[in-house]
């Protein structure tokens, strides 16, 4: 849910700045709203974060890709303030996460894996309750509030008890209270998860509108589809480490080739083509049992294409179809990871998983 913290009595921003950070006569020179500079962080043996750096324009959105485990909800963590890093460190517009984290809560919103809303109210109380904590003008936060609850197609249980709700309407609603105070800086945990196509598309456009006017997002996610269509940037993190950053298309050039993709038509040869064809490629086939289909990132387009199928032909293996296409994000993650994408919850230590599936 939403953290809110007013701020001290002064005001005073700036007074815990680094001196790098001014560099003009004292004043701070905001050049990212979201900064990480070598942050690791460590949980007994494991290391969860392994010097990582990346930034996020202001009213940009970042992606942060990453198998289960690769450090994704540690960095949510650290830069909402919830966790300390071992090392390095971190900024929201300018403010240190560990020296001012007061000041940066009053800046940020946060909808975590785990949906944190108060089963003893209705659903309308929470989102109202949210923006009273935000100080908002009565009208306004009961505005918002029957907004946000249309959003998340919550309308009809909106005067019910959260108690009631199942595990997906509880997310539903505890990203809506992330989006109800209108934050300048926006963090999302993989926050379409367990949402059905209808809610999720929703809440992509509504991401789209606050970033229009001018709201930092950085989210993470495991759907490819949705670090596309929302997203910037991304960064592609594994094992706690950066492996790769830049936009869709940049990461796509990157592979430096297309993709090799094969269907067979007889399910039971689909692994004996992929270890046929595997050497054409850098990076182990990606197999999906259910099209019957092998994909592999290489390179040399049309004579990998002609090897491929003489290979494919002489071991007597049936095909439906053989082709050559642009890699895709997908693709991107295969290469970079030697993961394939997945749809369930992050899980990093430290970090939590979303309860029940949506309705």
């Amino acid at each position: 849910m939403v953290t809110t913290t007013s701020m001290d009595d002064t005001g005073d921003r700036g007074s815990s700045h680094d001196p790098d950070w001014n560099g003009h006569g004292g004043h701070a020179v905001i050049t990212a709203a979201v900064e990480v500079d070598g942050v690791s962080k460590q949980f007994g043996s494991t290391l969860a974060l392994d010097n990582v750096s990346l930034s996020v324009e202001a009213g940009r959105v970042l992606a942060l890709l990453g198998p289960n485990g690769a450090g994704k909800t540690t960095l949510i963590r650290i830069l909402t303030t919830l966790l300390a890093p071992d090392s390095g460190r971190a900024r929201i517009a300018g403010l240190d996460v560990q020296r001012d984290p007061k000041a940066i809560r009053s800046l940020i919103g946060l909808a975590g894996q785990y949906a944190s809303v108060d089963e003893m109210l209705t659903g309308r109380e929470n989102l109202e309750l949210v923006g009273l904590l935000y100080h908002l003008e009565r009208s306004e936060y009961r505005r918002r509030a029957q907004d946000a609850l249309e959003r998340m197609t919550l309308t009809g249980a909106g005067d019910k008890p959260v108690k009631t709700y199942s595990g997906g309407m509880r997310r539903r609603l505890d990203l809506a209270a992330s989006l109800i105070g209108r934050p300048p800086i926006l963090f999302l945990d993989e926050p379409t998860t367990g949402l059905d196509p209808r809610t999720r598309n929703g809440l992509w456009q509504f991401i789209e509108e606050l970033v229009a006017e001018g709201t930092t997002v950085l989210l993470t996610t495991q759907y490819m589809e949705e670090a596309e269509h929302l997203a910037d940037s991304i960064v592609v993190l594994d094992t706690g480490c950066v492996v790769a950053q830049g936009t869709a298309d940049e990461l796509k050039d990157q592979l430096g080739g297309d993709v090799l993709e094969i269907r067979v038509t007889d399910v039971a040869d689909l692994e004996r083509a992929a270890t046929l064809v595997a050497e054409f490629g850098d990076v182990v086939p990606r197999l999906n049992p259910d099209l019957k289909e092998v994909s592999l990132p290489v390179k040399g387009s049309a004579k990998v294409l002609i090897a491929a199928g003489r290979a494919l032909d002489d071991s007597g293996i049936a095909l439906d179809d053989l082709g050559i296409r642009r890699p895709s994000l997908d693709d991107v993650f295969l290469s970079f990871t030697g993961h394939r994408t997945a749809t369930g919850e992050d899980a990093d230590v430290g970090g939590g998983s979303v309860g029940g599936s949506d309705e």
